[in-house]
C-alpha cells in the first residue's frame, strides 16, 4: 500500500474493500494445536512462536468497531489498572469465547455489550481477521464491523476505564506502525506499537491493526 492518510480513505472505499475481502466463515487455527496461526506475537518477534507452543489454548474473540462517520473511527478501550492480565492497556473491546457463545461472532459482540454497553443492534458485522495467537496461548478472532452513529456507551467499571477514538486513516498508514522491545522475564521481547498522541498502542491491538492494514489494503 501507499499512503493511506494522504489518499484520504473514505469510509465508502473501507467498508466497501472490507466486504470484498473478508468473509464470517471461521478462520483456521482458533482451537487445533498442530495448526499454528500466521498471525501473532511472532509476527515481531520469532521467539514467540515457541513460548505460545508450549501454553493452554485459550480461543477469545475482540471487536474492531469502525464507526461509520465521515472520517472512519475506531472505537478502543483502556483496560482498568486493576485488572490481573492486561491491567491500563489500551484494546478492542472483547474476551474469551464461553462455551455457549455460538460463535467467535457472537461471543465478540457479547464482550462489547458486557465491557463498553455497545448494542448489537448498531453492529453490522463484515468479516473475520485471521487468528491472532499471543504468548500467553490466547487465540484471538478479530471481528470488523461497522458501527453506525449515533450510539450510546455504558462502561462496566470492572473492566474498562474509558473508551476513545481513533481515526482509522492513521491507524492503515504503515509509516505509523513501529516495532519497539522491553524485557520481560529476562528476555527482550520485540512487538508492535502505534503512538497516538499521548497513547500509547502496542502489542495484540498494535499487532491486530497491522493484520486489517495488510487484508483491506494489502497485495
Amino acid at each position: 500500500m501507499t499512503d493511506v492518510a494522504s489518499a484520504a480513505l473514505t469510509r465508502t472505499d473501507f467498508f466497501d474493500r472490507a466486504r470484498a475481502r473478508l468473509t464470517l466463515d471461521p478462520p483456521p487455527g482458533l482451537t487445533d494445536p498442530d495448526a499454528i496461526p500466521l498471525r501473532g506475537d511472532h509476527d515481531a518477534d520469532p521467539v514467540a512462536k515457541a513460548m505460545a507452543a508450549v501454553r493452554p489454548i485459550k480461543p477469545a474473540a475482540v471487536l474492531i468497531p469502525v464507526i461509520d462517520r465521515d472520517e472512519p473511527m475506531v472505537l478502543l478501550t483502556q483496560r482498568t489498572a486493576h485488572l490481573p492480565q492486561h491491567a491500563g492497556q489500551i484494546a478492542f473491546p472483547g474476551g474469551k469465547i464461553d462455551a455457549t457463545d455460538a460463535s467467535p461472532l457472537a461471543a465478540a459482540l457479547r464482550e462489547a455489550d458486557e465491557e463498553v454497553g455497545l448494542a448489537g443492534s448498531a453492529v453490522e458485522p463484515i468479516g473475520y481477521l485471521d487468528v491472532y495467537m499471543t504468548t500467553l496461548g490466547y487465540r484471538i478472532v478479530p471481528v470488523v464491523a461497522r458501527v453506525r452513529p449515533p450510539f450510546t456507551l455504558t462502561l462496566n467499571p470492572g473492566e474498562v476505564e474509558s473508551t476513545f477514538e481513533v481515526p482509522l486513516s492513521f491507524m492503515m498508514e504503515v509509516s505509523n506502525h513501529q516495532t519497539h522491545s522491553r524485557e520481560w522475564q529476562g528476555l527482550t521481547r520485540t512487538f508492535y506499537a502505534i503512538p497516538f498522541g499521548e497513547r500509547y498502542i502496542w502489542g495484540v491491538t498494535a499487532g491486530i491493526f497491522r493484520n486489517l492494514q495488510q487484508k483491506i489494503y494489502g497485495t
